[in-house]
């Protein structure tokens, strides 16, 4: 049984979320504040943190922080904290996701399932060599794309790029960590670079750049790469 901890200080939204986990066969642990989150994540080990960025003891950032330096459990943020440096905090602090409240459960249980995937995915050990689309297929070892039987040409900002959101299926990646991964510690407030190669990549891999199906952009966070 999957484990979820849920680190949340309103009442009403514990037990609505209580609900809709136990009732998809989840196990389910609450936690008011950080400093019984720290404790419970401790003793029981669960395999996905749901986390509240206000809670009354700790802000919530910290207890990314804290899981971080020993656990590599997903966590999801729940927030209703709408600046975009603030969301960008949690993330680089260690958090996998950003969910803003309100938000649908449906999305929520959406994104709790690909955690728990990835998580799965990472725990069996096997490196990820082939990711294939319906559109496309990546060859990470070989470091070479296809797309309807013809090879896709790449710069190599662009694979860099592309290497790292591929390989973090349905993560959010910042564009700082972006930015620093790719072209350097120097240039990472530079998110026009992020934006000027990701439309460079939609254009050759995507059916409609435009609406864009597999490199989706998290206005004001980052980017992350769906399958």
């Amino acid at each position: 049984m999957t484990r979820v901890l849920v680190v949340e200080d309103d009442p009403q939204l514990v037990r609505a979320l209580v609900l809709n986990l136990r009732a998809r066969h989840y196990g389910v642990d609450a936690a008011p504040d950080g400093a019984t989150a720290l404790r419970l994540a401790a003793a029981r080990q669960p395999d996905v943190v749901l986390l509240d960025l206000g809670l009354p003891d700790m802000d919530g950032v910290d207890i990314v922080k804290g899981l971080r330096g020993w656990s590599r459990v997903p966590i999801l943020v729940l927030s209703a904290r709408q600046a975009s440096d603030e969301k960008v905090a949690a993330l680089d602090a260690g958090a996998d996701d950003y969910i803003t409240k309100p938000f649908s459960m449906n999305e929520l249980l959406a994104r709790l399932r690909a955690a728990v995937r990835r998580s799965e995915d990472t725990s069996v050990g096997a490196a990820v060599t082939l990711v294939e689309t319906d559109d496309f297929t990546i060859d990470l070892v070989g470091k070479k794309v296809v797309r309807d039987g013809r090879d896709v040409r790449l710069t190599p900002t662009e694979w860099h790029l592309l290497e790292i959101l591929v390989t973090n299926p349905g993560r959010l990646i910042t564009q700082k960590h972006l930015l620093q991964e790719v072209w350097g510690v120097s240039q990472s407030g530079k998110t026009n670079y992020l934006r000027v190669y990701t439309a460079q990549l939609r254009r050759k891999l995507e059916r409609d750049p435009s609406q864009p199906r597999y490199l989706i952009t998290e206005p004001g966070m980052g980017y992350r790469f769906e399958n």
